[in-house]
């Protein structure tokens, strides 16, 4: 979602530059920055950047430079006149009139400001740059989901690695725990009931049994790519699968109980947090 564009637009009277600034956030958050004249128009701005931009921390902002010698600001000669023969009898020291007019333009209402009507034609021209300006972030997010995509994917590569890494150790791992727990009875030196023995064991094993988190965690990891793959915006939903792949790889390495097989599944929690560290950038 981080992203940037900006626009120029250049009047016979004034130079206005608007600008564009995304982060990530969850939701859409819209801060817009703009000239009073214009502020009847923020509205629809706000509706343009939200569906241009749907989600983000969104800074937009329209700056706008006077180049010509015209200015909206006038002196309020009545007031600063009225000021300058106040003051004129109320000091008792020799001011010449240049100190007193110094004095009394900064004084209260010595300036005022005409607000400056609003022109259709140079909003107009005005709202074709902030459509150049969205074009721009918006390519810049392009190009930045186009190298997100392709570290996703290799990502999820790497993780259906370490899974088949699991697949093809389960095996051993089993048969290490059946050792260790018939050296463990042994090592007591008392007599047991060996079909009690292989009952308790088999209730034992199918508590660490790893298939059905082995299945999920495949088939969330081919969800993963199909959504990834839709041209609709899915960020959240990946979230959403990218949870449900953690609580697998988690359960994993938690009924894991052979070293080798607890390696293999920090691997894939290390690809995994890539992946979350990530995925907020995703709309």
């Amino acid at each position: 979602m981080t992203g940037y564009g900006k626009s120029v637009l250049q009047l016979p009277t004034k130079k206005v530059t608007i600008e564009i600034k995304s982060l990530n956030s969850k939701n859409l958050d819209l801060n817009v920055r703009i000239p009073s004249f214009y502020k009847e128009k923020e509205l629809a701005v706000r509706k343009k950047l939200a569906s241009s931009l749907v989600r983000g921390k969104v800074d937009f902002s329209v700056y706008v430079e006077m180049t010509a010698d015209e200015t909206s600001t006038v002196v309020n000669k009545g007031v600063v006149s009225n000021y300058i023969a106040q003051l004129k009898n109320v000091s008792t020291a020799d001011f010449d009139e240049v100190e007193l007019l110094k004095m009394a333009v900064r004084m209260p209402d010595a300036l005022k400001t005409e607000r400056e009507e609003l022109d259709e034609n140079e909003w107009k021209q005005i709202e074709a740059n902030i459509e150049i300006a969205l074009k721009e972030i918006v390519q810049y997010r392009i190009d930045e989901a186009t190298s997100l995509e392709e570290d996703f994917k290799q990502r999820i590569v790497n993780i259906k690695s370490c899974l088949e890494e699991v697949k093809t150790m389960d095996g051993d791992r089993i048969e290490n725990v059946k050792a260790r727990l018939q050296k463990a009875i042994t090592d007591l030196k008392v007599d047991t009931d060996e079909n009690r023995f292989e009952q308790e064991l088999i209730y034992y094993l199918e508590k660490l049994d790893i298939n059905e988190e082995k299945v999920r965690l495949a088939n969330h990891l081919d969800y993963f790519l199909k959504e990834l793959g839709t041209p609709d915006s899915n960020g959240k939903k990946l979230g959403f699968i990218v949870q449900e792949m953690g609580r697998e790889i988690n359960t994993t390495g938690s009924k894991a109980n052979f070293a080798p097989m607890q390696k293999v599944v920090i691997q894939m929690k290390d690809e995994l947090e890539k992946i979350k560290e990530q995925i907020l950038n995703v709309l």
